[in-house]
């Protein structure tokens, strides 16, 4: 730190501690002090952090954007400064990069952006040094800037976050609490273009026929303006994208999968305003909107049907004005895909389309102001070629804070419309708003909302459950700045009563308390009561909810807990348990999970998971008959084993292999047929085989960042 560039610049010093004990001075002896300087293509950033016991420092090796055992340095930089969508960089003790771009107050560290840094352990503690190019951040093309700064430091033996400028944890986001560095001039935005070539080869064996493949193509990342960036794939390649955690479903709601592709992940906080996109439909199974094997002649099979739609390209292009207001344009095309279908009689061969050629676009407005403030108009559209359904869907989100951010509204007008679909109406709408303090040791929510029957976002966007409308509440009280004994305790309790929406039918209400706390020790444990009415359940026997046909849920009480041990030990253990009742029913269930986690040194460590979960006298839907709708008792039992390791050679180097087993055994005793009451009454004619589900996974993986961003 004593090189030249460094002399003559004003140091910025005096932490305050931000957790546990919000506000309070650091001591002289871990104190930090940074300094910042610039020049016409990068800004530049060292840290001194004081420790009395540098050999101590934590120092568990980790890949780039994950966390381990480890202090770090941590900076915001605002260019606009306003208090919401700042960028981060951050250094581990290790030397470990992470980065993320920040949108009310959330981190996506899906973002990444290529800069430098390096550390070095010293007799008083450690130290940092980061370069910053402006290509990395997004400003105005000003003569003369001021920028939003905080910096943060994580000392992860104490149990401690300081930050340069104090953030209040009583009210507020912590990104509303920047500092302001002045007098940087002359500066220009320069060109950003990156390009990220890559390249695949595959080789895949079933019933012993082995195959080759390879692609390659393209990821583009272009400055159009200094506040807006295009991003491109073009021949998208995701052979990296691990496996789906995949679970027997009986119930009348898909399997919601989180997405694992780069280019869906990284940067689109504006997307996913109004909670309209659910970037899975893209490259999903097709929709095969006219049923090709229900069409089918006796005469003909499939031979050929693709499970999934190959997605040829998408870009994306977002940003956010000096003003405030963002912009986001995206669209994504995927290819036509068909099944193969063969007259067994006279051999000839036909293609029918399971999926045509699909546009998917999304628009987004969002303007922000008061550094805590914002309403956003978002446009989702799916154009599928020839006379295949096409799906639109447009929300006006609102969430607006009072100047001093203690109280606030937040909501929602959402409208959907489908053409060219037989099976469903044409248009329909939901609405959403609460008003809510948060803000001290108190905070509270009431609201409304409801989704008419005809809503329906599932062409590009997942809703599990439509035509039903609901009264709200959560009132809940926190500490602010530990205790004897406790870091910090919260305490939770939640109401709500539920109704149909087109009939107006009450079908239920649902209350709960939980607490959660954790000690001195770093010991953190939690316990959730809940209860739910008995209601009625319009989804399970799969009618449709216009139907007027419901099954009675029983009432519901159910207990869990949770614990968590100190993370910075060698051994660590979290897991929970809980236990359902059901008063006047004979249904009853109970489950656990345990993960035991041990770290032999600071570059290998393993983890294991057991979940199981057992349903005793569990009542669902199994099929229809003869005009009856079919209901099954049955016993169910689950179990996941899943373990996990990874070994670091360094920083930049790792490998890591994970292994999953998930097996359900579903066991039938007795059939009903559901009655207009929705009760059941005996069934002695039908049966149906049990299941016995098993789905094994195995993913190995070596990463090597060869040089920054590759």
């Amino acid at each position: 730190m004593d090189d030249e560039a460094w002399k003559n610049t004003a140091l910025l010093s005096d932490f305050v501690t931000f957790r546990p004990d919000n506000g309070k001075t650091v001591s002289a002896a871990y104190q930090t002090t940074e300094k910042v300087v610039y020049d016409d293509a990068a800004i530049y950033i060292s840290a001194t952090m004081l420790d009395p016991d540098p050999t101590n420092i934590p120092q568990e090796f980790a890949n780039r954007d994950n966390f381990s055992q480890a202090d770090f340095f941590l900076v915001t930089i605002n260019p606009n400064d306003d208090g919401q969508n700042p960028f981060e960089f951050i250094v581990q003790s290790t030397g470990n990069q992470a980065d993320a771009k920040i949108s009310n107050g959330e981190e996506d560290l899906n973002w990444n952006a290529v800069w430098k840094s390096a550390v070095a352990i010293t007799p008083e503690g450690w130290q940092v040094e980061m370069e910053i190019p402006y290509r990395a951040i997004r400003f105005s093309n000003s003569p003369v800037q001021s920028w939003g700064f905080n910096f943060h430091r994580k000392l992860e033996r104490l149990n401690e976050n300081h930050s340069w400028t104090f953030i209040d944890n009583s009210i507020g986001r912590w990104t509303q609490y920047d500092g302001l560095i002045e007098g940087f001039e002359n500066i220009k935005p320069p060109t950003r273009l990156n390009l990220y070539p890559y390249a695949s080869t595959t080789m895949t064996t079933f019933e012993n026929t082995t195959d080759f493949d390879w692609s390659a193509g393209m990821d583009v990342k272009y400055g159009l303006t200094e506040n807006f960036t295009l991003d491109a794939t073009l021949i998208p390649d995701f052979s990296q994208v691990g496996f789906d955690d995949v679970v027997l479903n009986l119930g009348p709601f898909e399997q919601q999968f989180s997405e694992q592709r780069q280019f869906f992940t990284e940067g689109t906080e504006l997307f996913n305003k109004g909670r309209l996109f659910y970037s899975r439909r893209i490259g999903a199974a097709p929709i095969d909107q006219f049923n090709v094997v229900g069409s089918l002649s006796p005469e003909e099979e499939i031979i050929d049907s693709p499970g999934k739609v190959t997605m040829l390209n998408a870009i994306k292009i977002s940003g956010r004005t000096k003003n405030g207001l963002g912009i986001g344009f995206f669209n994504a095309i995927t290819e036509k895909t068909e099944a193969t279908i063969k007259n067994i009689t006279t051999g000839t061969i036909r293609k029918s389309v399971t999926n045509p050629f699909t546009n998917y676009n999304i628009t987004v407005l969002d303007q922000q102001f008061n550094q805590n403030s914002s309403i956003a108009l978002i446009n989702t559209n799916v154009t599928r070629d020839g006379k295949f359904r096409d799906a639109n869907v447009t929300a006006l989100t609102w969430h607006i804070e009072t100047k001093d951010s203690k109280y606030n509204a937040d909501g929602s007008f959402k409208l959907s419309n489908i053409s060219d679909d037989i099976n469903y109406p044409n248009t329909g709408y939901t609405f959403d708003n609460s008003f809510g303090k948060n803000a001290g040791h108190w905070n509270w929510e009431v609201g409304y909302n409801f989704e008419n029957k005809e809503f329906n976002p599932n062409d590009f966007g997942i809703l599990f459950s439509n035509n039903q409308q609901s009264i709200y509440g959560n009132i809940s009280w926190r500490t602010l700045q530990p205790t004897k004994k406790f870091n910090r305790y919260r305490f939770n309790f939640y109401n709500q009563a539920r109704f149909q929406h087109a009939s107006g039918i009450y079908t239920g209400h649902f209350a709960g308390v939980n607490f959660n706390a954790q000690t001195k020790e770093r010991f953190s444990f939690g316990a959730n009561l809940n209860y739910g009415s008995e209601n009625k359940d319009f989804f399970e026997p799969r009618q449709g909810t216009t139907s007027g046909i419901y099954f009675l849920q029983p009432q519901r009480w159910n207990v869990n807990g949770w614990i968590s041990t100190n993370s910075q030990k060698l051994f660590q253990l979290n897991a929970n348990g809980y236990h359902s009742s059901f008063p006047n029913n004979p249904k009853t269930g109970y489950g656990f999970s345990i993960v035991p986690r041990y770290r032999f040194n600071n570059q290998f460590s393993l983890r294991y998971r057991l979940n199981f979960n057992n349903t005793k006298d569990d009542q669902g839907y199994v099929d229809e008959v003869d005009n009856n709708i079919v209901f099954g008792i049955r016993d169910r039992k689950n179990y996941t084993n899943t373990i996990s390791g990874k070994y670091s050679f360094g920083i930049n180097s790792s490998i890591s292999l994970s292994f999953r087993h998930y097996w359900e055994a579903v066991n039938y005793t007795n059939f009903y047929n559901l009655n207009t009451v929705g009760g059941l009454d005996p069934n002695t004619n039908y049966t149906s085989e049990n299941v016995n589900f098993n789905n094994w996974n195995l993913d190995l993986n070596y990463i090597w960042q060869f040089a920054p961003g590759s």
